[in-house]
């Protein structure tokens, strides 16, 4: 017997558990489905800066800022900005302000999931493919050759989504930078350079088509982003199963930057990770295509470089579910209603984040972090 529901959405990352906890908040069921054998398969990435424009705005409509607050890591907001030679360009605190608090993207995945009744998310469940039905309806299939049928089908399944084929041609391409990730664990104590370097937020340490991205995190590790502006199969080149020569390889790019940046992967506590940085083209929308819709990186993925790509999954889904608890009966208008207004959002987003990639490697780089801190304060460093 083929199972049936009124809304399915494929993905259970944070825009795909914010839609299903607001319309469980209006009274509205719905059935998660996620290729992850349980919700600890996987780490789920470093700390997030959640903004107080959108992911924070979502979190209201979720019913779930004030228990989010509890979760904030003390601190995490503070930002430095080194050069190469590790000199200090800029150094913010923490003004505790609450426009960009940090949670670490598990803490917050894990709020917005106990958030849900038992039974909601559908883990071990593999979607490989989808197709239309009659009057709206969805088939979608899954790895163990399950069968569902579905009235609305949500697409929150990430980057490489198998749900967006059913609205648009688009794929993700490289955007020319790839990163390799590395952790520094109970740093204050193992790794005090490296600890001091980082400071108790984000660091930006730049160059001329590279740097080191960091930030701590809430257990006392470091989590560190090499970043390298090079040919898409630049990865293919090294031998991640060797940590020691992978270091090597990694920090060969950078060596002329000053030893104690270095050390940020020398020094690295177990493997190292690569990821080549992909996005959709900007402005990537669809025409309306009855009962299917995407949201978070299927429907926008962007380059990290603005901060934006959980935020927005965040809105999307808070949007998509009140537009739905809106209409009731009406699925297209509230989809209608929902795609009017992330389309345009989305685009500005995108493009900030492509520009902002291009600046923090430019010829001159930091400088045109340096700049755009002094724009967004007036120049006064408050």
């Amino acid at each position: 017997m083929t199972t049936h529901h009124a809304i399915t959405i494929v993905g259970a990352g944070l825009g795909g558990l914010t839609l299903a906890r607001v319309l469980h908040v209006h009274g509205i069921e719905a059935a998660v489905y996620d290729l992850d054998a349980s919700p600890a398969a996987r780490t789920q990435g470093g700390m997030l800066d959640i903004h107080d424009d959108s992911g924070q705005v979502a979190l209201h409509a979720a019913g779930l800022h004030e228990r989010f607050r509890t979760l904030v890591h003390p601190g995490g907001e503070a930002t430095r900005v080194l050069d190469k030679d590790a000199v200090v360009r800029r150094e913010d605190t923490d003004g505790d302000r609450g426009e960009r608090p940090e949670i670490d993207r598990g803490d917050l995945r894990d709020l917005l999931l106990d958030s849900l009744p038992e039974g909601t998310v559908r883990w071990d469940a593999k979607v490989t493919g989808a197709r239309p039905l009659d009057g709206g309806r969805h088939e979608v299939t899954l790895a163990d050759g399950t069968v569902l049928t579905t009235d609305l089908l949500v697409g929150a399944d990430g980057a490489w989504s198998r749900i967006r084929p059913l609205l648009s041609d688009a794929q993700p391409a490289y955007t020319g930078v790839s990163f390799v990730e590395a952790d520094l664990k109970d740093a204050d104590l193992r790794h005090p350079v490296s600890a001091e370097v980082v400071g108790r937020g984000m660091l930006f340490a730049l160059g001329a088509g590279r740097g080191f991205l960091a930030h701590r995190e809430t257990d006392g590790s470091l989590h560190v982003y090499a970043a390298v502006e090079a040919p898409e199969e630049w990865l293919d080149g090294i031998d991640f199963t060797d940590a020691e020569a992978a270091k090597g390889q990694v920090v060969a790019h950078f060596a002329d930057w000053d030893k104690s940046l270095r050390a940020l992967v020398e020094d690295a506590d177990g493997a190292l990770v690569p990821r080549r940085i992909h996005a959709l083209p900007v402005g990537h929308r669809w025409a309306r295509v009855p009962g299917v819709t995407l949201l978070g990186d299927a429907a926008h993925l962007m380059s990290p470089f603005a901060g934006e790509g959980a935020n927005l999954a965040l809105l999307d889904g808070a949007e998509l579910g009140l537009a739905l608890a809106a209409h009731p009966g009406d699925t297209e208008e509230a989809l209608i209603a929902y795609e009017e207004k992330m389309f345009p959002r989305s685009e500005i987003s995108a493009a900030a984040s492509a520009a902002s990639g291009a600046m923090l490697f430019r010829a001159d780089a930091p400088q045109g972090l340096l700049d755009m801190f002094a724009g967004h304060t007036g120049g006064d460093g408050s």
